[in-house]
């Protein structure tokens, strides 16, 4: 029997009413390894996976450290070729993994490839994620075959490309860990594929509350740290500095929106937490320039509002 050449990654918390149908579907893909990492669930989920047939190995963890978190604590374990990211609410499509492991095969420069997620009402939600002309990272609806970077929600990575570039920033708990990994990989002089083929149903906002406050709180400062730890400098201090005098200024506004990333508490937690974490980031921005092999402002100028 061939040894696989992919593991597939499923974060999950509180995962029981959805994870399911995620293994059912893993269950009918090409040869892989499963590995679930519970994030220290206290809803069953641990349960419900030691009984589902497919019998995916589990790393449980004693404390909830997010999908990133998740992500960077499976990465020491995984020995095969690719990694895939697989959301515990995404059910792929027959077929899904083999396609992307074809689309890495044929591609030897490209280290990630983002699959195409559909929304319940068959809608598109990402077939990759562009850079804003304000450093965001946002989903792409209609995309050629080369992207920016790739949807986190399931993507299949070269695995020793991610260890050389740091792998995934644990620290950020949830959301802009693939944006931020994106950013790396292109610092690297890698590709990202976007593969029309390799389709996954996405019961999104099952596994988070996109809109919430901890939503916009993760969002916001995740955004600001991977410009710190990968843009142009200039372009970093100058979205940090947008930020503030944002939040500064939205006492005096009358038509300020009704939004929770518009609410000044939450957005002065944002400028705390990443000015307490600005001399590690410094440390990171450091060790990621030494790797790159192509300029940050060369990556910026190719992908900044596209």
């Amino acid at each position: 029997m061939s040894i696989p050449s992919t593991t597939v990654v499923v974060v999950t918390w509180r995962g029981r009413e959805h994870i399911t149908a995620c293994l059912d579907a893993l269950a009918r893909q090409s040869p892989h390894r499963t590995l679930v990492v519970d994030n220290a669930s206290d809803d069953g989920t641990a349960e419900l996976i030691a009984a589902h047939p497919s019998r995916p190995e589990t790393l449980r963890l004693p404390v909830n450290r997010g999908y990133a978190g998740g992500l960077a604590a499976a990465l020491p374990r995984i020995t095969t070729e690719y990694v895939a990211w697989l959301n515990d609410d995404a059910a792929p499509d027959d077929g899904w993994l083999a396609a992307l492991e074809d689309a890495l095969d044929t591609a030897p420069d490209a280290a990630a490839a983002t699959s195409s997620l559909l929304l319940a009402d068959g809608s598109t939600q990402s077939v990759g994620v562009r850079l804003t002309a304000d450093g965001h990272g946002a989903d792409l609806v209609l995309a050629g075959r080369d992207v920016f970077g790739f949807c986190g929600g399931a993507a299949l990575l070269r695995r020793e490309v991610l260890e050389r570039v740091g792998g995934v920033p644990a620290a950020f708990f949830c959301y802009y860990e693939d944006t931020d990994t994106a950013w790396r990989l292109r610092l690297a002089g890698h590709r990202v594929l976007s593969v029309g083929p390799a389709r996954v149903r996405h019961r999104h906002g099952a596994s988070t509350n996109p809109g919430s406050r901890l939503f916009h709180r993760w969002n916001e400062r995740n955004r600001l740290l991977t410009l710190l730890r990968c843009a142009p400098l200039a372009t970093a201090l100058r979205e940090l500095a947008r930020f503030a005098a944002i939040t500064a200024l939205l006492p005096l506004r009358r038509d300020t929106p009704d939004a929770a990333n518009f609410q000044v508490p939450l957005r002065l937690r944002v400028l705390l937490e990443v000015l307490a974490r600005l001399p590690i980031t410094a440390i990171q921005r450091w060790q990621i320039g030494r790797r790159a092999t192509v300029d940050r402002r060369v990556v910026w100028r190719e992908w900044a509002g596209r």
